[in-house]
């Protein structure tokens, strides 16, 4: 058995829903006010916290839930169904969360277990801003006494305005890389939501300026001690959030077509709702969400397979399973891309020009979508999986050579 907090799930999932679903539906309620008027959903995540959402990973007898990364995902998607921006906020908490997870039991890292357990929320991001990559990062985490100093500008700041914790990556005097969580209340601290995408626009995933703010030495650690499959967890959680958008793209496209009281004098059907072609339309929807849970299921298991290996001390086959896991994910990435971009596209046509309504908002989930989906470049991934297929070339060294650090950016 490793010394790492890691442990196997032992959670069921009736357990996990029975207490997050009423949630999930809370949130479901004002969704398209929220979207409409961008009011930022800081109750919302609050009865999450305080439900104890962060702290799904933490094993049941340091006193979490104890799920499994195919639960905790699948649950992600859940929430994402019913708010994505309030999904896409807790991604860089239980990242971090996995982090310490992965990290040796010590008093300091028992002391984070605490922080997390007591509902305290990380959010924050590793982006340079001004279009800097991490192999040439401007921002610095500085040994200052029996402390530290972090200055830099950021940005894709993810959930900062929902936290109490800000995870921020510079480097060192010698030039190597350190993660620093610092408080979010520090004076140096300057949160500026100007993020300006079309989708996602309540996930504070604008700015971030640090100026010469403190982080105490048990708060910082080289960030090449990150846990292992780090990149596939930030990828991951953005596909579980795409894979909720589905859903929602089909139970929104569900009712409306239910809703329709007329067709149109090409249609099947008086009554739309019994139009075999617009039916069709659905069943299609139907499909492309299946495809999404189908292949985030499968990507999550491989993740599991890593953290097991992690937590039973079997290190010398993580290399192996971390190669299996990066296959599955960019697989997956092209799986639940596809099927979110064309169920919120395809929806429409089953519903007519009144699903274009403001009043419906179905708009949100292709702009929720088209967002997310720009976030790590799909274009290349397909061509990365057929050098490996092919050629063998490794689609590990990839995440390496791009120089910008796990956060799936």
């Amino acid at each position: 058995m490793s010394d790492v907090y890691l442990r196997a799930a032992s959670a069921s999932g009736e357990e996990l829903w029975s207490t997050f679903e009423p949630i999930f539906s809370r949130i479901a309620e004002d969704n398209v006010e929220r979207e409409r008027t961008r009011t930022h959903p800081h109750d919302q995540v609050r009865w999450l916290k305080d439900a104890g959402f962060g702290t799904l990973r933490i094993p049941k007898e340091d006193g979490g839930f104890g799920a499994s990364l195919e639960q905790t995902f699948a649950l992600l998607a859940g929430l994402a169904t019913a708010d994505p921006n309030v999904a896409h906020i807790f991604r860089n908490h239980l990242a971090f969360v996995e982090d310490r997870l992965n990290a040796p039991r010590s008093a300091t890292n028992d002391i984070w277990l605490k922080r997390f357990l007591s509902g305290a929320f990380v959010g924050g991001g590793w982006t340079e801003a001004d279009n800097v990559t991490l192999a040439n990062i401007v921002s610095t985490v500085t040994a200052r006494d029996d402390h530290w100093v972090v200055s830099g500008a950021k940005y894709y700041a993810t959930g900062s305005l929902y936290a109490d914790w800000l995870d921020v990556i510079g480097s060192d005097d010698q030039g190597e890389l350190r993660t620093a969580l610092v408080r979010a209340d520090d004076p140096g601290v300057e949160l500026v939501d100007d993020w300006r995408g079309f989708g996602q626009r309540t996930t504070a995933s604008g700015s971030a300026r640090y100026r010469e703010v403190r982080a105490d030495d048990g708060d910082v650690f080289p960030a090449a001690d990150r846990f292992v499959y780090q990149a596939h967890f930030y990828q991951t959680a953005m596909l579980s959030v795409l894979t909720g958008i589905t859903h929602a793209a089909l139970r929104d496209g569900t009712a409306r077509l239910t809703a329709r009281s007329r067709n149109y004098p090409q249609g099947l059907t008086e009554i739309p709702s019994d139009d075999a072609q617009l039916l069709q339309v659905i069943g299609q929807v139907s499909a492309y969400a299946f495809a999404a849970d189908a292949a985030l299921a499968r990507s999550s298991r491989t993740l599991d397979d890593v953290a097991v290996a992690r937590a039973e001390g079997r290190d010398e086959h993580v290399d192996r399973l971390v190669l299996d896991a990066e296959v599955a994910v960019t697989q997956a990435q092209l799986v639940i891309i596809a099927a979110a971009l064309d169920a919120t596209t395809e929806v429409f046509d089953a519903l007519g020009a009144s699903g274009v309504s403001e009043e419906f908002g179905l708009d949100r989930h292709w702009r929720n979508a088209r967002t997310l989906a720009s976030h790590n470049p799909r274009v290349y991934k397909a061509r990365i999986l057929g050098d490996w297929i092919v050629n063998g070339k490794s689609p590990v060294s990839n995440i390496a050579a791009l120089g910008r650090g796990g956060q799936g950016n």
